[in-house]
């Protein structure tokens, strides 16, 4: 038993296995899982866990080099947009030219985190780094 922590062991798990530049996906619960890329489900009804609650706590617990977005989160999604760049104001930040782009790169993902998110282009591919 952990102290603390990811407490869902099936990301605990991903994000123990991640390496350098290994990528996972955290979506709405709209996002399209690619075939043979791992799904954790999380969404309980809509809206619940939000995709920003879910986010934030990945991001304790993983050592991120890139942010990667639909450039359609910008217009569409701003206040998930400005919570992205608060929680993340030092990163990288790869803005993919649309969301078709943004689902192709989804494919090459360890996993996609579903979460109950139903608002438009809250989806985001979180590119691991090392912590030394």
């Amino acid at each position: 038993m952990q102290k603390g922590g990811m407490l869902n062991s099936a990301i605990a798990k991903v994000l123990a296995d991640l390496g350098h530049t290994d990528t996972i996906v955290i979506g709405d619960c709209g996002l399209p899982v690619p075939q043979g890329v791992q799904k954790i489900d999380l969404a309980l009804k809509p809206g619940t866990p939000s995709f920003m609650e879910v986010v934030a706590e990945v991001a304790k617990n993983m050592v991120i080099e890139k942010v990667e977005i639909a450039s359609e989160m910008e217009e569409r999604n701003p206040a998930v947009f400005a919570a992205m760049k608060e929680l993340f104001p030092t990163e990288q930040w790869i803005m993919d030219v649309d969301h078709e782009a943004f689902k192709e790169a989804t494919k090459k993902a360890k996993c996609v985190i579903r979460t109950g998110e139903i608002t438009p282009y809250a989806n985001v591919i979180l590119h691991s780094n090392v912590f030394f």
